[in-house]
């Protein structure tokens, strides 16, 4: 695994790869474009390219973050388009930039019939990588359950996948709040993480799993808050996550990006907490050697 933390871009992408490398992160998140807007970025930033030749280098792993407002469930005709057109540009960018993936939201749809949300879901996904020839993944998020509780269970996340046209194109990006908010995630400290782990090879979700959003949560479990907190600072506690990365299965995918979107004090970093969780990992490492 590859750890790391969500990094700016307001210096270049590859500034921001290099600011994962001073912060001792071999993996980091970014927005590809303006956070707050669907807006398209053109032409694609002459430094995406020098982003991805350093990372090569360095050794580090990338995932893109979809900007705020992108839903992939709205109706066609209600900002689709701009969806779908930031949808490829957001793909475009991550793919010049090396990157592993883009992560974009489930989707919520405020419509009467939930069927017609799933179905736009799947349209604009569709519609998004039509035509694409890149190799970046759309990695869909899990969610927490706030305000919809679409996107919350593995069976109808692993459904979207498999009836979208290209689903060897779409890869899922597991939300550890978000799966603890929902009540996705199982409860008990000692064998959750090995149960939910068991549920996602049942589903058929584990191999499409490429990326891992590592927070805790500040609300308690099934409360459907989406609210981030440091890791063993909130109501998951450090053993939930001390289980879940002594996983072999998980330690098993090579190059898989794990990445803090955990707060930090004003004019603080994630240095300290990526170091954290890198020694948690390494901790339960040799504790399975020497057993």
């Amino acid at each position: 695994m590859k750890f790391g933390c969500h990094i700016s871009i307001r210096r270049g992408y590859l500034e921001a790869a290099r600011t994962a490398a001073r912060l001792g992160a071999d993996a980091f998140q970014y927005f590809p474009k303006n956070p707050r807007s669907l807006s398209v970025k053109l032409p694609i930033p002459a430094d995406a390219r020098a982003c991805a030749e350093y990372c090569r280098e360095q050794g580090i792993r990338s995932i893109a973050h979809t900007p705020y407002p992108t839903n992939p469930a709205v109706e066609p005709g209600d900002l689709r388009e701009a969806t779908v057109a930031s949808l490829r540009n957001d793909l475009a960018i991550a793919d010049a930039c090396g990157s592993a993936g883009i992560i974009v939201h489930f989707g919520k749809y405020k419509g009467k019939d939930p069927l017609q949300g799933y179905k736009n879901i799947i349209q604009c996904i569709n519609e998004a990588l039509a035509g694409y020839s890149g190799s970046t993944l759309l990695l869909i998020e899990n969610q927490a359950g706030e305000g919809s509780a679409m996107g919350t269970t593995l069976e109808e996340l692993v459904q979207v996948r498999k009836l979208c046209e290209r689903p060897e194109l779409v890869g899922f990006c597991f939300d550890t709040c978000h799966a603890f908010a929902s009540g996705l995630w199982p409860a008990g400290q000692a064998d959750g993480w090995d149960r939910l782990q068991q549920e996602m090879e049942r589903t058929g979700y584990w191999p499409a799993l490429h990326a891992i959003h590592l927070n805790d949560s500040v609300y308690p479990r099934g409360g459907c808050k989406d609210r981030h907190a440091g890791i063993g600072r909130g109501t998951m506690g450090e053993e939930r996550f001390a289980r879940m990365l002594a996983s072999q299965s998980l330690r098993a995918k090579s190059g898989l990006p794990v990445v803090l979107e955990t707060p930090v004090s004003r004019g603080s970093t994630h240095e300290s907490e990526i170091q954290y969780i890198r020694e948690m990992s390494r901790g339960h490492e040799n504790e399975c050697v020497s057993g």
